[in-house]
Parts: structure tokens; sequence; C-alpha cells
């Protein structure tokens, strides 16, 4: 069982930048493939970025591709979403997801989820 905790939502302009985090509560992420999902208000939730074991390999949506960047530290059991040029449509509430296979980009639901962190961008 791997258990996630967001951290680094926030509310910012438009423009701007924000780190999200993701860390296991107890345990480890080495070996699991690591992602991101988001759900805006009153939208399904949608795929945002995966990243493979070693990190060597990473998939964005096309609508955050050139402004977000996934990456892991398994060093310090940590997971980023680096989110550049903010816009408002990327207000949501943004999940940290794991799985032990590959994450499509579409029609799968990965196994496991956090808890979620609001990200709020102003116009």
């Amino acid at each position: 069982q791997v258990q996630l905790v967001e951290s680094g939502g926030g509310l910012v302009q438009a423009g701007e930048s924000l780190r999200l985090s993701c860390a296991p509560s107890g345990g480890t992420f080495s070996g699991y493939v690591m992602g991101w999902f988001r759900q805006g208000p009153g939208k399904e939730r949608e795929f945002v970025a995966t990243i493979g074991r070693s990190g060597a390999v990473a998939r964005y949506a096309d609508r955050v591709r050139g402004r977000f960047t996934i990456s892991r530290d398994d060093t310090k059991n940590t997971v980023y979403l680096q989110m550049n040029s903010l816009k408002p449509e990327d207000s949501a509430v943004y999940y940290c997801v794991a799985d032990q296979q590959w994450i499509p980009t579409t029609g799968y639901k990965p196994r496991y989820w956090g808890q979620g962190t609001q990200v709020t961008v102003s116009s």
C-alpha cells in the first residue's frame, strides 16, 4: 500500500510558477511509476504527466507540455511537478498518483492516489 501526500499548492497569478511535491507517508516510491492528474471545477479528472521508474521517460498532456515538468528524486523519496506560465485554466485540484505499471495518458486510472492539493490561478 502506497500513501501519497501532496504539497505546494496555492494561489498565484497568471504567468507565475508553482512547484508541487509528493512524498509517501511511509514506504518508498522506488519501483513505482509516478504521475499527476488534476480535476478542475465542473470538469472530469484528467491526466497531467507521468514519469517512469528511472526518471528517464516522461509523458505530458498536450495542454501542459512545454510549461510543466515532472521529475523524481528517489534519494529524497519525492516527486515534483514544476508548473510554469500558469493559466487560469490550470486551476484545479492536483493529485499525485502511483502505479506498478506504466500510466497511459488516457483511459487508465492509476492504483494509488493522494488527497490532492488545490492550485488556483487568477487572471
